[in-house]
C-alpha cells in the first residue's frame, strides 16, 4: 500500500465516522435552543448520541454513505489519472472495512457488486492551481437529502419570483418548505444562482466545502444567506419535520455568469450528517493536515 492510498482510505473513514467541529458546534447550539421536553430536543439529542458513538466505534455516522465526491486541488504536472486508480482502490478497501456501507447500484440492472466502484462512483473533480499545494476534500451525501434538491428556473409564476434577489430568496425558501423535514433536518443549503442546469447543480454542492461559520465575501449574498436561515428557522418545520426552532443549520449561496435567455437558481440539500472532510498532502501521499 503506498502512502496516498493509505491517506485517503484514512480520509474516507475519518469523513464517515467523524461529523466536522464546525457542524458538531452548529447541532450542540440548535439543541441549548430547542424547547426542552420537545420532541424537536429528543431528536436532536439522538443525533447528538449518534455522533458520539460512530466516533467512538469508527463506524458511519449513518447507514448511507452516500455519494463519494472528492474535490482535488493540486498543482500543474499531478498526475490525476494515477490519483483516480488510487482513489478507486481506496474507496474498494474502505468498502471492505466498513468505512463505507456498499450502497452504489448499477443504474440498468440494480446489481451491487459490493465495491462502490462504477460509473461516476467515486466522482472526482480536479482544480489545478500554481502552488505546489496538494489538497483533497471529500464530502459523502446520501441519497435522502439528494432527493430533496430542487432547481428553478426564473420567472416562476407560481410563487410569483422575479429575475432578481427577492425571487431567488423565495424560491430558495420554497425548496425548504417542500422539504418539510425529508432529506434528514435540520439541514444545509448549498446555492447556486446563475450558470446553466449541470453546473448550477455542481456550484451549489461546491458550497458544501465552505465551513458553517464562514461569512461570503460578496455582502449581498452574505445577506441573503443570513435572511433566508433565520426565515427558514421560523417556519416551524424543525429538525426531521417534529416542529422546532432549527430547520437549517447553515445556507452557503454563489453565483455563477448565466446567458440571458436563463435564469436557474439550484438548491443542493445536506442532511444533518454533513460528512465532510479534507486533507493536505505531502508530495509522496502523506497526510500534513487536517483543513476541517
Amino acid at each position: 500500500m503506498n502512502a496516498l492510498h493509505a491517506s485517503l482510505v484514512e480520509l474516507i473513514r475519518r469523513a464517515s465516522a467523524e461529523i466536522p467541529d464546525d457542524v458538531q458546534r452548529a447541532i450542540l447550539d440548535a439543541l441549548e435552543q430547542e424547547k426542552k421536553g420537545t420532541i424537536a430536543e429528543s431528536a436532536l439529542k439522538i443525533i447528538e448520541r449518534n455522533i458520539e458513538l460512530a466516533k467512538q466505534k469508527s463506524q458511519p455516522i449513518c447507514q448511507d454513505t452516500g455519494s463519494i465526491l472528492f474535490y482535488v486541488g493540486c498543482p500543474l504536472g499531478f498526475d490525476q489519472i494515477a490519483f483516480e486508480d488510487t482513489a478507486r482502490a481506496a474507496v474498494r478497501e474502505a468498502t471492505k472495512k466498513g468505512y463505507l456501507r456498499q450502497n452504489s447500484v448499477d443504474s440498468l440492472t440494480g446489481i451491487n457488486d459490493g465495491t462502490n466502484v462504477g460509473p461516476g462512483s467515486p466522482a472526482i473533480h480536479f482544480h489545478q492551481h500554481r502552488s505546489a499545494d496538494i489538497n483533497v476534500r471529500l464530502i459523502l451525501k446520501g441519497g435522502g437529502c439528494e432527493n430533496v434538491g430542487a432547481q428553478y428556473s426564473l420567472p416562476n409564476e407560481r410563487l410569483k419570483a422575479d429575475r432578481d434577489l427577492k425571487g431567488c430568496r423565495k424560491v430558495i425558501l420554497d425548496a425548504v418548505l417542500q422539504a418539510q423535514g425529508k432529506g434528514c433536518g435540520p439541514g444545509i443549503l448549498g446555492v447556486c444562482i446563475g450558470g446553466d442546469r449541470a453546473t448550477g447543480y455542481e456550484f451549489s454542492k461546491q458550497q458544501f466545502l465552505r465551513p458553517l461559520d464562514d461569512r461570503n465575501p460578496n455582502p449581498d449574498l452574505g445577506g441573503l444567506e443570513q435572511d433566508i436561515l433565520q426565515t427558514a428557522n421560523r417556519l416551524g418545520i424543525g429538525p426531521m419535520g417534529f416542529g422546532g426552532k432549527t430547520t437549517l443549520l447553515g445556507v452557503k449561496i454563489c453565483a455563477a455568469n448565466r446567458l440571458p435567455a436563463s435564469f436557474f437558481v439550484s438548491v443542493s440539500y445536506m442532511c444533518w450528517a454533513y460528512r465532510r472532510q479534507g486533507v493536505m498532502l505531502h508530495p509522496l501521499g502523506e497526510i500534513v493536515k487536517w483543513l476541517y
